[in-house]
């Protein structure tokens, strides 16, 4: 492991594009030494403008954010939104000002479409055996195309280094994070989220107990106390949880060479760490 990969801040980051107090961005912090990552806190921001400054905090610091990076190629090149990360969050944004605006485009475009090939993914969205992440153009049940349009935007603005997608400020690092991936790894396609039931409940306790004993192909161990377990046991909605899922893998990218990314990647779409 790389001395600036232990040295640095980790974060991981559970987003919700719409925060309140029932339902906050999570965020997990720690630190890596070796191959032992040490969960310093858990916060919970209650709006954008929170999310914004923890953005600005200043570096070095490696986050990865369980929002998608990108959006599907064929649907940035149907639209005319350009082609780099960049381009096409700022054409984006100013064809459609609000996320409603981006339902309504994502609809237009997908009524045109024959049944299964309008909410179409990423190449890195299926690129996981046995697992696959939701796509970017979904805007209902669980809205990531809104993640997408609130959280990178706001990667954007803030001027982060996004690997292989866009240089900014280089002790700033954003990754794309999908706590899915790792959990699936360790206890399959069992549900471990939105509800205190028993069967919920010990799943949470199975993925920290494969977590603490480095049961992944991570090759990390997560240190933690007994008050931090315990609350990522009891957190019945499972975001803790998520950020903590996401933190690992912020940490196994922060000892990697380019980040663990594969050395092509396409500037539109982007890729999930550890994928």
């Amino acid at each position: 492991m790389s001395p600036a990969g232990d040295a640095r801040r980790l974060l991981g980051v559970d987003f919700t594009c719409a925060p309140g107090r029932r339902k906050p961005i999570t965020v997990a912090h720690g630190r890596l030494a070796g191959a032992v990552l040490r969960l310093e806190g858990v916060d919970a921001l209650t709006s954008l403008a929170d999310f914004e400054t923890l953005l600005a905090a200043p570096g070095p610091w490696l986050g990865a954010f369980d929002f998608p990076f990108g959006l599907p190629r064929e649907f940035v090149q149907a639209q005319g939104l350009g082609e780099t990360t960049d381009a096409v969050i700022a054409e984006l944004k100013h064809r459609c000002p609000t996320r409603m605006d981006f339902r309504a485009m994502v609809d237009a475009w997908g009524n045109g479409r024959p049944a299964g090939q309008r909410l179409i993914h990423r190449r890195t969205d299926t690129a996981m055996a046995g697992v696959s992440s939701t796509s970017p153009l979904q805007t209902r049940y669980v809205p990531v195309g809104f993640m997408y349009y609130e959280g990178l935007s706001r990667l954007v603005a803030a001027g982060l280094t996004i690997p292989r997608l866009r240089s900014g400020d280089p002790v700033r690092v954003a990754l794309e994070g999908y706590p899915g991936l790792l959990a699936h790894e360790l206890i399959g396609r069992r549900s471990y989220k939105n509800s205190a039931a028993p069967d919920r409940l010990i799943a949470r306790k199975d993925l920290l107990e494969a977590l603490e004993q480095g049961r992944t192909r991570l090759g990390l161990r997560l240190k933690l106390t007994h008050a931090q377990r315990d609350a990522l046991a009891d957190d019945a909605s499972g975001d803790r949880l998520d950020a903590v899922l996401c933190l690992a893998q912020a940490a196994w990218a922060s000892g990697r060479p380019g980040h663990g990314l594969p050395a092509e990647v396409d500037a539109v779409e982007g890729w999930i760490v550890s994928a």
